[in-house]
């Protein structure tokens, strides 16, 4: 709690910046793909692009934020050396990883509320309910664990920003959040099909839509977050070593 309560502190007092520059790029994903392009395109599912695209957009951006939430760690181990502090801390090492990931799964439903309310705003219509939210808290701490994992085993900031690159921009682009899987070629979405984006995107718009979604990819969801969470607090152990 302790950590978690120190990142809300820095969040708080940064939070009219954070709100403005979070609603930058959905407004221009809106503007460019919802009025503009969005307006000629079929879905295929009887909903409006924009309609279908929101539930991606969260998603994605979802993934961002939270892996970015956490990447202050790897200047805090690599370059401040402050990251030694909570390592000669009586504290439980779990602690410290649990509320880095909790703090980032705040900036993301932060964000999330953001583009909900930007969607309304452009007329979208987007039913959510529990499960929506829970789907979205998963993806949150997922990939702020993905980010806390990169955050232990990286040597410098430029492999920070390889991440980014080779790993958040392609799935930001293929995991279904602008188009359906189902149109990629057999062998690639066999891959697509199983990252955690995927699963996001897909169970995002099926209740964003109404529709019934795979308890499945919950499940995976939840599975993806256990591994994450466990990998990154050994992680953290073992540089406490």
């Amino acid at each position: 709690m302790t950590v978690f309560w120190r990142d809300w502190i820095v969040l708080k007092h940064r939070m009219a910046a954070f709100i403005i520059s979070r609603m930058i790029a959905p407004m221009l994903y809106m503007f460019a793909f919802g009025w503009g392009l969005g307006r000629s395109i079929d879905t295929g599912v009887g909903v409006s692009y924009l309609d279908f695209l929101v539930p991606g957009i969260l998603a994605m951006n979802s993934m961002n934020i939270s892996f970015n939430s956490v990447t202050p760690v790897h200047a805090e181990r690599v370059y401040h050396k402050s990251l030694e502090e909570y390592i000669v801390a009586p504290i439980w090492p779990p602690a410290f990883v649990i509320g880095k990931i909790t703090a980032a799964v705040l900036r993301g439903l932060i964000s999330s509320i953001i583009i909900l309310a930007l969607a309304f705003a452009f007329g979208a219509q987007v039913v959510t309910s529990i499960w929506f939210w829970l789907v979205i808290i998963m993806n949150c701490g997922i990939f702020a664990g993905i980010g806390f994992l990169a955050s232990m085993y990286l040597s410098t900031y430029e492999k920070m920003g390889q991440i980014n690159t080779y790993v958040l921009l392609p799935m930001s682009f293929l995991c279904g959040t602008f188009f359906s899987t189902k149109t990629m070629p057999d062998m690639l979405r066999l891959i697509i099909d199983i990252l955690p984006l995927t699963h996001t995107s897909v169970t995002l718009r099926a209740i964003s839509l109404g529709q019934p979604f795979e308890y499945l990819s919950v499940v995976a969801l939840l599975a993806y977050l256990v591994v994450v969470t466990v990998w990154g607090c050994r992680a953290f152990e073992d540089l406490r070593k």
